[in-house]
């Protein structure tokens, strides 16, 4: 067996994009549209793990999406946690659990969705502001 997809349901296409790609540099690997089903899958993963991939789903007809936190969450490793966290931040993503233990950081997608990133490798040593920060939001 081998892992083959996440799927998660979009409500803004484009800025799911925006955060995935340009925010946490994801890659669009390929682009699915059904007419007769009335929705877009786009599937977009890590230049490392290409086989791995988030597949979005956006409905052409409205809907309103609830419970992402039901879902649990994604998980990425990322060569630095706290520029990863920094260069998020810059890009107006809200950290909700803070890298405080070098290690570990939650955000959240537009639609909700929980996203771990997780050090590659050991901790790094503790920094501020991140070790005097609290939680933002539930994570």
């Amino acid at each position: 067996m081998k892992y083959y997809h996440t799927m998660v349901r979009v409500s803004d296409l484009d800025e799911s994009l925006d955060f995935y790609c340009n925010k946490l540099g994801l890659k669009e690997i390929r682009r699915y549209d059904s007419e007769q089903g009335r929705y877009t899958n786009v599937f977009v993963a890590a230049e490392e793990t290409p086989d791995a991939s988030i597949e979005l789903t956006y409905n052409w007809d409205p809907e309103v999406y609830t419970g992402g936190r039901n879902f649990g969450h994604l998980a990425f490793r990322v060569p630095n946690i706290y520029e990863t966290c920094h260069g998020l931040m810059a890009n107006g993503v809200t950290i909700n659990r803070p890298p405080r233990d070098g290690y570990m950081a939650f955000v959240r997608s537009p639609d909700g969705i929980s996203i771990e990133l997780l050090q590659d490798g050991d901790a790094l040593p503790e920094e501020e502001p991140w070790t005097s920060m609290e939680n933002i939001g539930e994570w």
